[in-house]
């Protein structure tokens, strides 16, 4: 398969929260990519073969030909091999209890967000029976943030990283709600990730990738 740049190529679509989760970890690690911005409509044949049983984003092309087509083992792949600011955390237990913030988040809480952003496709109740259900991950970060200013202790981890894109989105589906919301330390958790130079950075908006076209390349150089 084509791979004119020979870095690593990283099927994205900007808004998806798995792609922003690792968008985030590769940036941050300094890992350059070809960005190839995909139409979730319309996924180009190149990333259909790679995983044709489950076309997703993200996926990671290595140079070596694996693939990972899972956001959260992206991020820490990225991580591994360069973790300017301790995400992985200290000590290693921290990595084990992030995985278990992640799994509520991609499982039980993830479900809940699809029924409220796309209530009408999910007519058997009412947009806020949907929330409610998002709300009991609400509730058990909010609890936690009392606790710490960050969901592992006093500073940012892969736990932040991994479950932010997911909260930005449901927080969006109602803004007005989520600002009256009685969770006034997650939307501060919420507030300080959206002014992060770093979610600026990966948001950046590109075309959607053609075969053929010039290689988009993201990512930062390593400045630990």
């Amino acid at each position: 398969m084509e791979n004119p740049t020979h870095l690593p190529i990283l099927y994205s679509f900007r808004r998806c929260p798995y792609a922003m989760r690792a968008r985030m970890g590769l940036y941050r690690a300094g890992i350059r990519v070809e960005l190839r911005e995909v139409k979730l409509t319309a996924m180009p044949a190149a990333l259909l073969a790679l995983v044709p049983r489950q076309p997703r984003v993200p996926v990671l092309q290595l140079g070596d030909g694996e693939v990972i087509a899972q956001s959260w083992e992206i991020l820490l792949w990225a991580l591994r091999r360069n973790d300017p600011d301790g995400w992985l955390g200290e000590p290693a237990s921290d990595l084990e209890r992030a995985g278990q913030w992640i799994e509520i988040n991609d499982f039980s809480f993830k479900t809940a967000l699809d029924h409220y952003k796309y209530a009408s496709r999910f007519p058997a109740h009412p947009p806020e029976h949907y929330r409610r259900e998002g709300e009991v991950f609400l509730r058990q970060l909010e609890a936690q943030l009392r606790a710490s200013p960050y969901l592992l202790g006093p500073r940012l981890t892969v736990a932040d990283v991994g479950i932010f894109p997911f909260i930005r989105q449901f927080a969006h589906v109602d803004r007005g709600w989520f600002e009256r919301a009685p969770y006034p330390r997650l939307r501060q958790w919420l507030n300080n990730l959206l002014d992060d130079p770093l979610f600026r950075a990966v948001m950046e908006k590109y075309p959607v990738w053609r075969p053929g076209q010039e290689a988009v390349l993201f990512g930062a150089a390593q400045d630990n």
